[in-house]
């Protein structure tokens, strides 16, 4: 559930803080006092789009943060999911909001607005002031059927999402294989070409290392040439070299050492230093000679480095990916020396995964079907709670022309509000109030089902009063048995079934206005009431009416 709202610096709000509770939260106040921007200012935190001039004039930054309770384990595991943890069972949104960015940030940790709104779509529900016009859209009225039978359906939906993949891709290669003769000729010969030109090269592995170490050593070979005789003059037998010195030493060190046990040990060191420097110049020497080469090796080099290297910006980065190419392209080759029957066998696999697309769309149109027959059932129910006397609503099926990954359903809610009426359309007959009352009647059934704890009203009420607004509020009740329900209303009777009661009020302080809210008491709450049904003057017969509607709602629970 939401436990606590902190907004700053948003449109006529300073600063506010709030503590909701469990139950029907109701929030009320005068008309402009600023319902809307602190309903307005969840959606902002929870990824919303918004514009500066939603910033309280003279601020450089506005602030909002939601904190939630996670107690579900579903719940906490969808969280999981996207690596967001409960810390303490507590998760917290916030979102700073500057001129032309905003920075988001779930439990302290910054994080990209996409992952904001996945969490959002995980932890509250809200239902704008025009949410109820999707309900006219088809795609979400299976949407909300779908939600209704997932227990029942989703294995079913799952089947048909796998099955459309295979379907598509046949589908998809079926479609590009159908090529005429004369292009497939071409193609062949193309490939052909560059088969031949790849088995030619006859490429070894790792050759390309070693010719491009070979072409570096030639390019620089004369001076190394130079270095190394240097340094071989310096280490090997002639005139006053390492090796000669060495030599002396060892015939001057070779009497001591027969006198002696430490000068011994010292003649042994002495010889195999000698031994060391002999294997060293006999390795220099092969190394000088092996930078003997002719013109020709160099000329040999640098063209089969550059046949490679051309085969490369043509074919593949390594000798690898070269390879593989020539394979692929063989595979290809041999499909088009032999397409017809790579054509039948294409047309099989299509037929295949079109007749196994169709068995699991069938199936999940009956479900579908038989899951409407009761979600019909129950919103008909709802809806005559709300005061719809002789309504009848129905779900029709039709198909959509091309398969979908959700199948091939096209559905259309009908309803007849009037005895005697044909059912229509919903967008043919329902007006803006009555679209609310049904979206209510399925927030109402969907409450079971619904894992989301948080559910957010903005205006439920538009377009309704007298007993239908009574009806309304009770139905408000029901969902704020199980969920926890988030409401701004203009009507008494939805605000006397409160379980706590905000009031939003503006304040003109130094010239400059100010949104506060607060939660009331319950003489506060009773004298709110009054204030909704007796507008400018309270009387107490007003008062009286307020506190037995208060009482009433409190008793119906």
């Amino acid at each position: 559930m939401l436990q606590n709202l902190h907004v700053k610096n948003l449109a006529l709000i300073d600063e506010v803080e709030i503590d909701f509770q469990k139950g029907l939260n109701i929030l009320t106040g005068e008309t402009g006092a600023g319902k809307s921007i602190i309903l307005g200012s969840v959606s902002l935190a929870l990824g919303a789009r918004y514009s500066t001039d939603i910033l309280r004039k003279g601020a450089q930054y506005g602030f909002v943060e939601l904190t939630f309770t996670v107690e579900d384990k579903k719940q906490e595991e969808r969280l999981k999911k996207l690596d967001i943890f409960p810390e303490e069972g507590t998760v917290v949104l916030s979102r700073r909001l500057m001129e032309g960015r905003s920075t988001s940030k779930i439990n302290g940790e910054t994080v990209p607005i996409s992952l904001l709104k996945e969490a959002a779509g995980i932890l509250i529900d809200i239902h704008g002031q025009h949410e109820h016009q999707s309900l006219l859209y088809k795609k979400r009225q299976l949407e909300i059927l779908d939600a209704f039978a997932s227990e029942k359906i989703l294995e079913a939906k799952e089947k048909v999402f796998v099955s459309f993949q295979e379907y598509k891709k046949w589908k998809k290669e079926l479609e590009e294989a159908d090529q005429d003769e004369a292009a497939r000729a071409k193609e062949a010969s193309f490939l052909e070409f560059e088969i031949g030109e790849i088995e030619e090269a006859a490429l070894q592995d790792g050759e390309d290392e070693e010719l491009e170490e070979s072409y570096r050593r030639m390019v620089n070979s004369r001076k190394i040439v130079e270095g190394v005789h240097e340094a071989h003059g310096y280490t090997s037998e002639d005139g006053d070299s390492a090796s000669e010195s060495l030599s002396r030493a060892i015939r001057s060190l070779a009497e001591a050492a027969g006198l002696d046990e430490a000068a011994k040990e010292l003649y042994d060191q002495l010889l195999e230093v000698d031994s060391l420097l002999n294997d060293f110049n006999r390795e220099l020497a092969d190394y000088e000679k092996s930078l003997d080469f002719s013109d020709e090796d160099f000329a040999d080099t640098e063209n089969r480095l550059n046949e490679i290297n051309r085969l490369k910006t043509k074919y593949g980065s390594t000798i690898e990916q070269i390879r593989a190419y020539c394979e692929e392209k063989k595979s290809r080759l041999l499909v088009l020396n032999d397409y017809d029957r790579y054509l039948e066998e294409l047309k099989e696999k299509y037929e295949r995964a079109l007749k196994h697309l169709e068995k699991n769309t069938t199936v999940l149109t009956r479900l579908r079907k038989e899951q409407s027959l009761l979600f019909s059932e129950k919103i008909t129910e709802g809806l005559k709670d709300l005061n719809f006397a002789d309504v009848r609503f129905q779900i029709d099926f039709s198909s959509l022309p091309e398969y979908t990954a959700n199948g091939k359903d096209d559905i259309s809610y009908m309803i007849s509000m009037n005895p005697g009426e044909p059912l229509k359309p919903l967008a043919e007959v329902a007006s803006g109030g009555e679209l609310s009352r049904i979206m209510l009647a399925i927030k109402t059934v969907m409450a079971d089902k619904d894992e989301i704890p948080t559910l957010i009203f903005d205006e439920i009420d538009v377009g309704i009063s007298g007993r239908t607004a009574q009806k309304v509020s009770e139905k408000m009740a029901v969902i704020g048995r199980t969920h926890q329900v988030i409401c701004i209303t203009h009507l008494a009777q939805i605000a006397a079934q409160a379980d706590a009661h905000y009031l939003i009020e503006k304040t003109v302080d130094e010239g400059k206005t100010h949104t506060d809210i607060r939660q009331l008491s319950n003489e506060e709450s009773v004298e709110e009431l009054a204030r909704i049904l007796g507008g400018a003057k309270i009387t107490d017969t007003v008062l009286e009416n307020a506190r037995e509607m208060r009482e009433l709602a409190r008793s119906g629970k």
